[in-house]
């Protein structure tokens, strides 16, 4: 099966690769279709423009697609910045990108005392088949915490602030294979797997 990962984010494209199989799949990405006009993220929750982003890149190139919606909900945030994750400092004014997006989360988070900066990363995966017929989702979490300086050079994003609490390290302090283990991408993906094998998919 050739398989879209419907992203240009090449974390996410080497993290879909090693957990799904290097070589399960003929992999193709976004970086293959440079120029092509984004697709604007309307959806309300992750699910929603995670099907939206699956189904719109299969009816456009017509392979099978695998999509992802994923972001952080701090809990004394409301949940956000969630599905605004990768814009938050963007749609704040104060820049962009991950390193942007984390100044603005630190600063938003000042005041907040160590014991009420619970969090989570959520990731919801949709697969929509090469006529964008959403086929299969999965949705997954990991909870922790965040701090008030980055540490770790691994992973992207928010990683370097979000502690796992029973690790006593952040997302960055992992290795790529402690952090497919514990990740909400990493057990996103283990759990659609599951589903792709039980449906013939793979």
């Amino acid at each position: 099966m050739d398989l879209l990962i419907a992203t240009g984010n090449a974390g996410k494209v080497r993290e879909f690769r090693d957990m799904l199989g290097e070589s399960r799949f003929g992999w193709r990405d976004l970086s293959h279709f440079a120029g092509e006009p984004p697709i604007e993220e309307t959806g309300r929750t992750f699910r929603a423009n995670a099907c939206l982003k699956a189904s719109t890149h299969a009816r456009r190139h017509h392979f099978w697609t695998l999509a992802d919606d994923s972001g952080l909900e701090v809990d004394a945030l409301g949940g956000k910045p969630g599905v605004t994750s990768a814009r938050w400092a963007e749609i704040n004014g104060t820049g962009r990108g991950d390193a942007d997006n984390n100044a603005m989360l630190l600063r938003q988070l000042e005041n907040v005392p160590d014991d009420h900066r619970a969090a989570r990363f959520v990731c919801v995966l949709a697969l929509a088949d090469p006529d964008g017929r959403v086929i299969l989702t999965a949705r997954d979490t990991v909870e922790g915490r965040i701090l008030r300086a980055p540490r770790g050079s691994n992973g992207f994003g928010y990683d370097p602030l979000f502690l796992i609490g029973n690790l006593g390290r952040t997302m960055a302090e992992l290795e790529p294979e402690e952090k497919h283990q514990i990740s909400h991408r990493g057990k996103a993906l283990r759990r659609l797997r599951h589903l792709m094998e039980r449906a013939g998919l793979v």
